[in-house]
């Protein structure tokens, strides 16, 4: 739990999303974009948490794999100016959701899991193109990809130490928390 504690005492709200500090460059900017709220790193690494249980080996790059797609999908709704009903209590619900099929050791099929990470995904991903920057959308783009795609590999990484259920928990809890408190 060591590792993650860190995480847990950076400073955040729940409806952080405007306001994220202006970079100079679109690249940064969209690093920083899920590192800079705590509801995406909660839902972030409870993804690679739960894939690092799946029962299908292919769950591991699936259910991963499957979020940046749709987070990608979801940024350029969001760039586009198009609107997702819901997004901000999505976002939320995704660590609650998340967290608690990892601390409960839930491990549904693919074709259950795929469509649920999907979704959040898509949340995810309006949330930083709604934010992202006028001009340089692709480096901003490449930012908030990788920057996921390194949270999902903390995830894994915690998962296979055998954390894992008490991570989710601590997730879960963690995003009631930003949920409910001011």
């Amino acid at each position: 739990m060591k590792p993650i504690l860190p995480l847990l005492l950076m400073p955040t709200a729940a409806f952080a999303h405007p306001g994220h500090p202006g970079h100079a460059a679109p690249f940064a900017e969209g690093w920083m974009h899920p590192l800079g709220g705590m509801d995406h790193v909660l839902a972030m690494v409870a993804v690679g948490l739960w894939a690092a249980t799946a029962p299908d080996r292919r769950g591991l790059w699936a259910l991963p794999l499957c979020f940046v797609a749709a987070m990608l999908a979801g940024g350029a709704l969001g760039a586009a100016g198009l609107p997702l009903p819901a997004v901000e209590p999505m976002i939320l619900a995704s660590s609650v959701i998340l967290g608690l099929a990892v601390a409960l050791a839930l491990r549904p099929s693919l074709g259950f899991a795929l469509p649920v990470v999907a979704v959040f995904g898509l949340m995810h991903g309006h949330a930083h193109g709604a934010e992202g920057p006028a001009s340089g959308l692709a480096a901003y783009a490449a930012g908030f990809v990788l920057a996921t795609a390194a949270l999902h590999l903390a995830g894994i990484g915690l998962g296979r130490l055998g954390a894992g259920r008490l991570l989710g928990a601590a997730t879960a809890a963690a995003g009631v928390a930003l949920a409910v408190l001011p």
